[in-house]
């Protein structure tokens, strides 16, 4: 989270909101929000929001699938993303998560991750 500049700016019961910034380290060679920044993005929020659901003294949650769906560009300023637990399951947890240009509000990715929950060995 740290090299793309990912923060976590607000925690509640069932949501995790983070923001990344759109620069060069979240680019691709053409100069737009990278797809595979936005799929780190979303990875990120749902793995952060299922640590906050399990007891990791005994379990870990281990990313099984993340889809993105790229709807706008962006090339600068930064993103907010919004993740919602849709499941939270004793194996998996299915969280949907929208990237919105920081500043218009406008949608730019939407995705979902689905979580296992391993025992901790």
């Amino acid at each position: 989270m740290e090299q793309l500049g990912i923060e976590c700016v607000e925690i509640g019961d069932n949501y995790v909101i983070a923001t990344m910034p759109v620069d060069h380290r979240t680019h691709q060679p053409m100069g737009l929000l990278h797809g595979g920044a936005s799929a780190a993005l979303i990875e990120s929020i749902g793995s952060m929001g299922s640590t906050l659901l399990i007891d990791l003294s005994k379990e870990v949650p281990v990313g099984l699938e993340v889809n993105a769906n790229h709807v706008s560009g962006i090339k600068e300023g930064f993103v907010r993303a919004v993740g919602k637990v849709v499941h939270a399951g004793k194996k998996t947890h299915l969280w949907q998560v929208d990237i919105y240009d920081g500043n218009t509000e406008r949608l730019i990715c939407t995705g979902r991750l689905t979580v296992m929950i391993i025992e901790r060995r």
